[in-house]
């Protein structure tokens, strides 16, 4: 392995590092400095999709409604499939009252994996659709 290698390998291992204790810093109600941690790692790859939905949730957490949903949006267009990432964009969507937006996003969550955390949301947007409608 020569210096070049080890410089990647450092790199990629301290990004690696950045990653975790940012989820940590989430999971302690942290956002603001959780994107601090995380902005070299978005820096180094802005489009890995793990990256991108770890910076969401803290965009998200952090009341940056617009951030998340750029954020949780390229989730997307590197996985489609990404079940969660729809989720949080629904209810990034609810929260800027962008109501149908919000439900096609959870109807595709919630059919993808239909846990009652989504039915949950689903149910909720719905009826608030309902209410604006009446």
């Amino acid at each position: 392995m020569d210096d070049e290698d080890q410089g990647r390998d450092h790199a990629g291992e301290h990004r690696f590092k950045a990653f975790r204790q940012a989820e940590a810093l989430i999971e302690n109600r942290r956002p603001l400095d959780a994107l601090k941690v995380l902005e070299p790692v978005l820096e180094a790859e802005p489009d890995k999709s793990s990256v991108q939905l770890l910076a969401g949730r803290a965009y998200f957490h952090s009341a940056q409604l617009k951030h998340a949903e750029q954020a949780f949006t390229r989730v997307l267009e590197l996985d489609p499939a990404d079940h969660y990432a729809r989720f949080v964009l629904g209810r990034t969507l609810q929260r800027l009252g962008r109501l149908v937006e919000a439900l096609g996003q959870l109807r595709m969550a919630w059919a993808m994996n239909p846990v009652p955390e989504y039915q949950d949301a689903l149910s909720e947007v719905n009826a608030r659709v309902r209410l604006r409608e009446s």
